[in-house]
């Protein structure tokens, strides 16, 4: 079995142990040893596209970040998205000093696992990149947790890179709302302006380079497979990678 405790990122963290224990059950389910764990992969939620959305751009590109439980899942779900160029694993909420996986585990930095997605606006705006993330990339419904995954490390949040992103954000929350789109209340929160920082290089393109590993199997290839149900206009099945970024 591939779980946590052969990756070269496993140092005896309580959080690759949970991870490794939840890998067991998953792969015992799997095999028919096992009931399913309290704690199912989730379900996409259709909702509808924002309201209020960013105004076109001629940029470029432009940058989301976002946070929405372990960064693996998310970061693979943008990969797949098309008009994302760059989808990055990392910190975002604390301070550069704490920005590394064994303090940020520990709960106590202010920051979360974060995804920072790089996209080009002429192809697909903001809105859409927040539809995405509320729709198949996480359960905004959960607090401070996801899946298996406790702590506010783990916490539903939009780091807005400007006034303009907390705006769209804030309204697309309550129009949510609102529209009852699930059956418990958003509890994603905004965060405007905090640095976001890379995580170490093994946690990129994890999904991908490990698509057989139980935790990535149980909880995040089904939402790749529900963006593509969802949003078939926007998947591509080939990802962009970190790793094909650094090599060119």
């Amino acid at each position: 079995m591939n779980d946590r405790s052969t990756d070269p990122a496993y140092t005896g963290n309580p959080r690759f142990s949970r991870r490794a224990a939840f890998a067991a059950v998953a792969f015992a389910v799997v095999a028919g040893a096992a009931a399913l764990p309290s704690t199912a992969a989730e379900s996409a939620v259709v909702i509808p596209a924002p309201a209020d959305d960013l105004a076109a751009s001629t940029a470029a590109s432009e940058t989301a970040v976002v946070a929405g439980g372990c960064f693996w899942g998310v970061q693979g779900v943008f990969q797949h998205v098309k008009g994302v160029t760059n989808a990055v694993s990392g910190y975002a909420g604390g301070d550069e000093k704490s920005a590394q996986y064994e303090s940020v585990g520990s709960g106590a930095t202010g920051h979360a696992e974060s995804v920072a997605i790089t996209y080009d606006p002429k192809q697909i705006s903001y809105g859409r990149i927040l539809q995405i993330y509320f729709s198949v990339a996480h359960n905004p419904t959960e607090l401070n947790r996801q899946g298996p995954d406790r702590g506010t490390q783990y916490r539903s949040t939009i780091f807005a890179q400007n006034a303009d992103q907390a705006r769209v954000a804030k309204a697309y929350i309550e129009q949510l709302g609102k529209a009852k789109a699930y059956s418990q209340p958003v509890v994603t929160t905004i965060e405007l302006q905090k640095r976001f920082f890379p995580a170490e290089g093994y946690h990129q393109d994890y999904l991908t380079l490990h698509p057989s590993q139980p935790y990535i199997v149980y909880n995040d290839l089904p939402k790749i497979e529900n963006l593509k149900k969802v949003f078939p206009d926007r998947y591509r099945a080939e990802p962009v990678l970190v790793g094909n970024r650094n090599a060119s």
